[in-house]
């Protein structure tokens, strides 16, 4: 059972890696696709009467100037400049129709135009979809590609992080079943939202070529599904995660140890720490707490899950912007948490997967909690089941 466990675990590692490593190829051509998908800018056209210079072709009249162009209908400008739709346009976003809808915005089809300082963009619609397509998705795109190839290489040339000491048998209470089940609560539905957000967002790149228009679009809308009926499982299950190991988080000054010698990830041994060291603080405190709780509540605006928010276009263009932004970066340092407590340590696994440790694991990489755990500070059985062996004092070189 156990042996099945880890497979299932490093199986949907594995399948986040070989999804991100496919946009590895993607995304060398994506700078260009994206930018013709982004509107040319239109360069202004001579006026009627004038000459162009020697050295420039004739620029076509601008109709506009015609006597009685704008007082005439669509379908005669349409017989002045075929195919020109830009009158009709034009119109649209002057307009506001008439809906029943709860929503200021329900009876406007275009965003009203909004004049950006030393930019083309009249739109804030088209301002949101420029960064999407032109900055976050490329810079979004090569971040997680670039956190999974920079595992794979410190996994190549530092290799998995061994047991100093043979194990003693004697096992220690690192997680109770109360924690670990919320922690798989959490890490589960992450995968799910890792998934279907990273094929929601690029899955267009690699996806859609293989699998055609149809069958990805009824792809993107299951795990479109899946992802807002998971989004808000994913939310509690952290906010309970963040109260039960905040106080084990709290910083400390032995904390400024670990991070002088690396946590002893480029070698020559980890200092001493309590239960959690100050990586593990670093990822709780900027991963779980910060970028976990931004893309949590900017995905509940984009659910219209919080109550007496105005869901504007605007509000939501931000949300969205902060939501991708949030979840790309929470991704990258996930990915590191994940190396670190599955291959990248032997032994780690093995406190989450059981919620037993061996005491020579807690002595090389928490020496400090082994401590308080000998010295009776704190149980070394927390749920209540009886040791498995007692737990004698060992001494260890600060």
């Amino acid at each position: 059972m156990s042996g099945l466990f880890s497979r299932l675990v490093a199986t949907a590692v594995l399948g986040l890696g070989v999804l991100l490593g496919v946009l590895l190829g993607v995304l060398l051509g994506a700078p260009a696709a994206l930018a013709a998908a982004a509107p040319a800018t239109l360069t202004p056209v001579a006026q009627v009467g004038t000459t162009p210079r020697a050295d420039q072709p004739a620029a076509p009249p601008d109709a506009s100037t015609i006597p009685g162009y704008l007082q005439q209908n669509n379908g005669e400008r349409a017989q002045v400049q075929p195919g020109n739709n830009a009158p009709m346009w034009r119109e649209i976003k002057q307009q506001s129709g008439f809906t029943s809808l709860p929503d200021p915005e329900a009876g406007v089809l275009i965003q009203p135009q909004t004049a950006y300082p030393g930019s083309s963009l009249t739109t804030a619609g088209e301002a949101w979809r420029q960064t999407r397509n032109l900055l976050l998705i490329p810079v979004g795109g090569w971040l997680l590609i670039l956190a999974v190839v920079g595992i794979a290489a410190f996994y190549l040339f530092r290799g998995k992080i061994r047991l100093v000491h043979k194990p003693t048998g004697r096992k220690i209470e690192r997680f109770t079943p109360f924690e670990r089940f919320m922690h798989w609560v959490l890490a589960f539905s992450f995968i799910a939202l890792a998934v279907s957000g990273i094929v929601i967002l690029f899955g267009k790149f690699f996806l859609l070529p293989i699998l055609g228009a149809t069958l990805f679009g009824w792809l993107t809308y299951a795990l479109k599904t899946i992802h807002n009926f998971v989004g808000p499982l994913f939310g509690l299950s952290l906010v309970i995660v963040l109260l039960t190991f905040v106080r084990d988080n709290l910083p400390s000054k032995t904390d400024l140890a670990w991070l002088a010698n690396g946590g002893g990830l480029f070698g020559g041994g980890e200092a001493p720490s309590a239960r959690f060291n100050a990586g593990e603080k670093i990822w709780f405190w900027a991963g779980v707490l910060f970028l976990g709780l931004l893309a949590v509540a900017s995905g509940l605006v984009l659910d219209k899950l919080v109550p007496n928010f105005p869901y504007s276009r605007g509000a939501m263009q931000v949300a969205e912007i902060l939501h991708a932004s949030a979840t790309m970066l929470f991704m990258a340092m996930a990915f590191g948490h994940i190396y670190i407590g599955t291959v990248g340590t032997e032994g780690a696994l093995d406190g989450m997967r059981t919620g037993y440790v061996d005491e020579s694991w807690a002595k090389q990489h928490h020496a400090l909690w082994l401590d308080d755990i000998q010295s009776g500070k704190i149980p070394a059985q927390r749920s209540g089941a009886k040791a498995q062996s007692p737990v004698p004092v060992i001494k260890h070189k600060a």
